[in-house]
């Protein structure tokens, strides 16, 4: 298998151990409220299912999904606004069922893509690599909110890996969403993984550096905990700023979790 193989791999897998969270629940349960403030676990599912529609075209036809990105910009149409729209607009266990076609359709399109293919998103193109990685921490992310809203545990596996290696590199995208400088100082990140392993990024002498568990980086990135509720090490006055405003999503800076809101991970 090609490495883009294993990935596509990784998102199949990611995608599965949520379905395996929200396969039973009924549409009450499907109603419950999420971290994500004004958002239940339906509205989650919604969010999945039309920015995997959407990524499907991105893959299959990027001159239709070009023109339709271009047609938002010109009259401002947010795409988050319109699936959650759709998914309000039928019963909880159907938007269960529209994210598990779009999540098969998306899969089935990346079979036999070129590694090297540049794909257009809601912001510059990415390689093929790059967009399923940014498919695969976005299910993780928005599963870890349904979790939380379940009372589930964080799906801690090997795939972490992916969503701490888009989060370390967007850095500079943390800056430059907010407006701000990027800094040119390096710095030195170095987890520890599911397995005990390490999983490291940067220089490796670096004067900056963030360390501790994979899971706790990742739920950082992805703003599904606060920085008081997370156990990492960071060291120098880059890596402290570059934490306090990580994001690992595309999109303006989200407003995070509030310390204290969940105290476990």
């Amino acid at each position: 298998m090609s490495a883009l193989d294993d990935l596509v791999s990784d998102l199949r897998s990611e995608q599965e151990a949520l379905d395996d969270v929200v396969a039973a629940l009924d549409d009450e349960q499907l109603g419950i409220a999420t971290p994500a403030e004004g958002w239940d676990v339906a509205d989650e599912l919604s969010h999945l299912a039309g920015f995997d529609e959407a990524a499907t075209t991105a893959l299959t036809d990027p001159a239709a999904f070009t023109s339709d990105l271009e047609r938002r910009l010109a009259v401002g149409d947010d795409p988050v606004a319109e699936y959650t729209a759709r998914g309000r607009a039928i019963e909880p266990t159907a938007v269960r069922g529209w994210w598990r076609r779009a999540r098969t359709a998306l899969l089935a399109a990346t079979e036999g893509l070129d590694p090297k293919t540049r794909v257009p998103w809601y912001g510059p193109p990415m390689s093929a690599m790059s967009f399923v990685t940014a498919r695969l921490m976005e299910t993780w992310a928005h599963g870890q909110d349904v979790r939380d809203a379940l009372g589930v545990a964080p799906e801690v596996s090997p795939r972490l890996r992916h969503v701490a290696h888009i989060g370390v590199g967007a850095r500079a995208f943390s800056y430059v969403v907010r407006g701000l400088q990027t800094p040119t100082e390096p710095v030195d990140v170095v987890l520890v993984a599911p397995d005990g392993s390490t999983w490291s990024w940067g220089p490796g002498d670096a004067a900056n550096s963030v360390s501790g568990p994979a899971i706790d980086f990742c739920l950082l990135v992805t703003q599904r905990r606060h920085r008081d509720d997370v156990d990492l090490a960071v060291v120098g006055p880059r890596a402290e700023e570059w934490i306090g405003i990580a994001q690992a999503f595309a999109g303006d800076p989200g407003p995070g979790r509030a310390s204290g809101q969940f105290t476990t991970r």
